[in-house]
């Protein structure tokens, strides 16, 4: 007895099989889709991140830059003021004026010490004097301060009120 040969599938059922095939290779593929479309989510949220934090750093490093330069030109424009009041030089005071007209466009403001409570963020205290004001008020600012974007560039030096001692001299 010889073998038989094999007996042709009908066509049909190549079909059916054929649509199965096709049919798990799109569900493989839209697996595939949904995991690679995960990913790129995932990787532009970490691009958007970094950019994010980049540009803050950035910024950060500016402001640092701006306020190491602002800090300088605030010194250079209390000298200034120092020589316009000691010279009574017109000139000179009209140069310390654009300077701080300047300073101001920048973004740098004065810290207003005298009379306020005093706060050793904002004020160096160089003394201490009995005063008629409450303990702890600035009485004098010696040396002014400056704010830039609401950070202390300087501390402004002052002096400060203290309760008047007790005890008597002898």
């Amino acid at each position: 007895m010889t073998p038989e040969p094999p007996k042709p599938k009908p066509k049909r059922q190549k079909a059916e099989e054929r649509i199965a095939e096709l049919e798990q290779q799109l569900t493989d593929t839209g697996k595939t889709l949904e995991a690679t479309t995960t990913q790129l989510k995932y990787a532009k949220a970490d691009l958007d991140n970094l950019q994010k934090q980049t540009q803050r750093r950035i910024e950060e490093a500016n402001d640092r830059n701006n306020a190491r330069i602002l800090t300088q030109l605030a010194t250079l424009a209390d000298e200034l003021a120092l020589v316009a009041a000691t010279t009574k030089n017109e000139a000179t005071a009209m140069i310390h004026d654009k300077l701080l007209r300047l300073l101001e466009a920048e973004g740098v403001k004065p810290i207003d010490a005298k009379g306020k409570p005093f706060d050793p963020y904002r004020h160096e205290a160089v003394l201490e004097v009995e005063d008629d004001c409450p303990p702890g008020t600035v009485v004098e600012e010696i040396r002014g301060g400056y704010t830039y974007k609401d950070k202390v560039l300087r501390a402004a030096m002052v002096k400060v009120a203290r309760a008047p001692s007790t005890t008597k001299d002898e």
